[in-house]
């Protein structure tokens, strides 16, 4: 007897989707993760709960920290292409941006940095171009089991990863983080004034 599939999560792409569906999705309040990239639409499975919770924790830890630098931050908030629009656009976990670059839709081309939250089989990994494209000058790629931490910064058009430091912290530079995974496991976040685990 054969034995039974294991489906996996993983997004699907579409080129040409039907409208009526796009408008249930949209009424269910589940297309909030939906992302187009140049007039495709890529659906990633919903997040999972541990997924959704660690994003909640990193989002309300960095927050306080973003507001003392004048800046913004928010959860699946749409980084749009500007010469685009609709058509070109992705939908990181978190974005931390300056009020200047944001409209009532979305981000409008431009912010201070982004996380991923990967999930299986998601494309946290094909967004570097996207990203570096908007002059965002940091990228973070984040493990929501083992908390570890990819830091991503931006010089001249490519992202270039942050080494650990000899202590086994990355120093993430737009917000003057260090960052470090700690038993738990959680991610320690230190800063000037203190420091947080999520």
């Amino acid at each position: 007897m054969p034995s039974p599939a294991i489906v996996q999560p993983m997004t699907m792409v579409l080129t040409d989707p039907d409208p009526e569906w796009l408008e249930q999705r949209r009424q269910w309040g589940i297309d909030r993760w939906d992302e187009v990239w140049d007039g495709v639409l890529h659906v990633p499975p919903t997040p999972s709960t541990p997924h959704q919770d660690f994003e909640f924790e990193l989002h309300s830890a960095l927050r306080p920290i973003a507001r003392a630098l004048g800046l913004r931050t928010f959860q699946q908030v749409s980084v749009i292409d500007p010469g685009k629009g609709l058509k070109n656009y992705r939908t990181p976990d978190v974005v931390i941006a300056a009020p200047d670059d944001i409209s009532k839709r979305a981000i409008e081309g431009h912010a201070e940095l982004v996380v991923e939250v990967l999930s299986p089989n998601d494309e946290s990994r094909k967004k570097f171009e996207f990203y570096a494209a908007r002059k965002i000058p940091e990228y973070w790629i984040v493990d929501p089991e083992t908390r570890e931490i990819e830091v991503y910064v931006l010089r001249d058009d490519t992202y270039f990863g942050v080494l650990p430091n000899q202590d086994g912290s990355i120093t993430a530079p737009r917000l003057g983080l260090e960052l470090r995974v700690v038993d738990g496991p959680k991610l320690r976040i230190t800063w000037a004034n203190g420091s947080a685990e999520v």
